[in-house]
């Protein structure tokens, strides 16, 4: 009988140990794909490619056992080799080979040259063979970004007191209403896809006062646009006992400031091959949704066509100014129109015809939506009731307001737009691992 007792240490040696310790001179053996092969004469350099980048080794000629002309890309292997100190390597050091163990080869070819520092391929070529070209380590860095947003956002969040929840996906019924959803069979039952957690997360105010998820939210748009994708990650967050939404906001901006100060401290290498330059977050502007309009319909001569919502030109001429006239990449645009907000949002006291809600523009692009929620029973009850809704279709989401809820609100943020904007990427593919549109469904 055999017992496992956990994590046993490996025979091989990762890059932060090196990195860490005391290792000129000493033989190690480290594990890794390899990303291209460069010979030169007599001697050859291997470069392995691992989770924190590109290792540089060098292959003498009657130093190894193996034949290094014999190494194909793409091949798993064990190199055993003596540390040497090289700063023009990526990490500042190099392996110099005395053995290597081939553990797996490729069946074919690459179709694509990964090992280029920038693929210069169409977008649907990189899509098509996305398993392979996420290897190219300006894709990977794009998505080492993003996972240092998501990390961010847990970790701070965690910090202010809130509880990480897990909502169901399949739903009895949208939270955002509308035609836009992916309908599903279950069981004979008529189920969908969930366009957002916004109930679950509703209801869990109610246990645990704060609470946030990092999960796929699916909107069945046909449109195929460069910012709309049909499954993507939101991020969201709802919290209780607020004195008003502007608190939302204020957990937002401080998230995102620790969110920028990780990737300047842990991503350092990434920004730097992406040429990334973070925004600076200390603080946002937040002007309401009127005025915004009215600001850039002055300073560009625009005129406003539609009174009740912001048009993809009107969000980035409002990002144009804010950056001209106060050099911010963000603004948080608030007070939106009440038929635009969905039955749960709170109207302005001040007047109705407005709610207490927000969208935070990056660069021109919508990357938020959030606000104060209704949280009294006979008031969600009414306003369902002036839009036609009917309350016995969602029993168990009101529920949570008939046994009685704090004031609240919450947020919902897009994370590829997100990276989309923080990279300066002009197609929300590029900053999706996999993406589902209207044509994408493998790989």
């Amino acid at each position: 009988m055999k017992f496992i007792s956990g994590v046993k240490p490996k025979e091989t040696t990762e890059v932060t140990q090196i990195l860490t310790g005391s290792y000129e001179g000493k033989t190690v053996k480290m594990e890794g794909s390899i990303h291209t092969i460069r010979a030169m004469g007599e001697m050859s350099f291997l470069v392995l490619r691992k989770a924190e980048g590109l290792i540089q080794c060098v292959c003498r000629q009657g130093n190894t056992d193996y034949d290094v002309k014999a190494l194909k890309e793409e091949s798993a292997v064990i190199v055993t080799g003596v540390v040497k100190q090289e700063e023009r390597a990526p990490f500042g050091f190099e392996i110099h080979v005395t053995a290597i163990e081939v553990l797996s080869e490729p069946a074919e070819i690459l179709p694509i040259a990964v090992s280029k520092w920038k693929l210069n391929t169409s977008l649907e070529t990189k899509l098509h063979l996305r398993p392979i070209t996420l290897r190219n380590p300006l894709e990977r860095a794009k998505f080492r970004i993003q996972e240092g947003i998501v990390r961010g956002f847990r970790d701070f969040l965690h910090s202010q007191g809130f509880t990480e929840i897990h909502t169901p996906k399949i739903v009895a019924r949208g939270a955002e209403g509308g035609s836009n959803v992916f309908k599903l069979d279950y069981f004979n039952k008529k189920a969908e896809l969930g366009q957002s957690p916004q109930f679950y997360k509703q209801t869990m105010v109610g246990v645990y006062d704060r609470v946030f998820e990092a999960a796929p939210v699916f909107r069945a748009e046909k449109h195929n646009t460069t910012r709309h994708l049909n499954e993507y990650t939101s991020l969201d967050f709802e919290m209780g006992y607020i004195s008003g939404f502007e608190e939302i906001m204020e957990m937002e901006t401080a998230m995102l400031q620790y969110v920028m100060k990780l990737l300047e401290k842990e991503y350092q290498r990434e920004l730097t091959m992406l040429q990334i330059t973070l925004p600076n977050v200390e603080q946002i502007p937040a002007v309401p949704f009127a005025k915004a309009k009215e600001l850039v319909a002055d300073k560009y001569n625009r005129k406003i066509r539609n009174p009740y919502d912001l048009e993809p030109e009107e969000e980035q001429l409002i990002g144009t100014y804010f950056k001209e006239e106060f050099d911010s990449d963000f603004v948080f645009v608030t007070h939106y129109p009440s038929k635009k907000r969905p039955f749960y949002a709170m109207d302005d006291p001040a007047d109705s015809k407005f709610t207490l809600s927000f969208d935070l523009l990056f660069k021109g692009l919508e990357v938020t939506t959030g606000g104060q929620r209704i949280h009294d029973y006979h008031t969600i009850i009414k306003k369902m009731e002036a839009r036609g809704m009917n309350p016995e279709e969602i029993e168990s989401y009101l529920m949570i307001f008939k046994y009685g809820m704090p004031p609240h609100g919450g947020l919902g943020i897009g994370l590829e737009r997100l990276t989309m904007r923080l990279l300066d990427e002009h197609n929300i593919r590029e900053t999706t691992l996999f993406p589902r549109d209207v044509t994408r469904l493998e790989p």
